[in-house]
């Protein structure tokens, strides 16, 4: 969030507290998951019988309605604005930031040997008075990206769990050592706090 921040991306972020809490500005939620692609898998595949790890031509950006009762069902610009989740000025603003976030997260993956497959972004409303302005919201983590090793193609993300692949936690934390926000030895790097008896 804070190299987001950096380019221009504005986001809910105020500032870390420690490795497991951040403190973030209250935003108004759209009730909309924004799934960008750059590569095809999961449902992308499933659906469109394409072979998983084929290259899409383009980035691809879909949305999703949030609602786990429905198992959040794709939808169309037009449900959004019809049903008055957000506006088409909304929407353009959203697909402005969703696909530079996607550049930016590219190359920075990239950078350290992972290429991003696809990734899920939220965006809320935050309010000033009467005005407001979409920013970023949620996170951004290997629990809401698709991250394979550029040379090996192993995944470092979600899919160790839904594949039941094993070694999740493992593939984290090699995201966060390859990132450089992990030591080398891991968590345990860090003092904890006392436990109480």
């Amino acid at each position: 969030m804070l190299r987001l921040g950096e380019i221009g991306v504005p986001t809910h972020f105020v500032r870390r507290l420690n490795m497991r809490e951040q403190l973030v500005r209250e935003v108004e939620i759209i009730p909309l998951e924004v799934v960008v692609r750059n590569v095809a898998a999961g449902s992308l595949a499933q659906r469109f019988g394409l072979t998983e790890g084929t290259p899409l031509p383009r980035s691809v950006v879909e949305y999703y309605f949030k609602s786990h009762s429905l198992e959040d069902p794709m939808v169309s610009e037009e449900h959004i604005t019809a049903f008055g989740w957000a506006t088409p000025m909304d929407l353009d603003e959203i697909m402005s930031m969703a696909l530079r976030i996607n550049d930016f997260l590219s190359g920075l993956f990239i950078g350290i040997g992972l290429k991003l497959v696809d990734f899920r972004l939220e965006f809320g409303r935050l309010y000033n008075g009467d005005e407001f302005q979409i920013v970023l919201a949620d996170e951004i983590s290997p629990d809401n990206c698709r991250l394979w090793d550029v040379k090996t193609g192993e995944r470092l993300d979600k899919d160790r769990f839904r594949r039941d692949l094993g070694n999740v936690e493992e593939a984290y934390q090699e995201v966060a050592r390859r990132l450089g926000i992990l030591p080398e030895g891991g968590p345990r790097d860090f003092q904890g706090p006392a436990i109480m008896q």
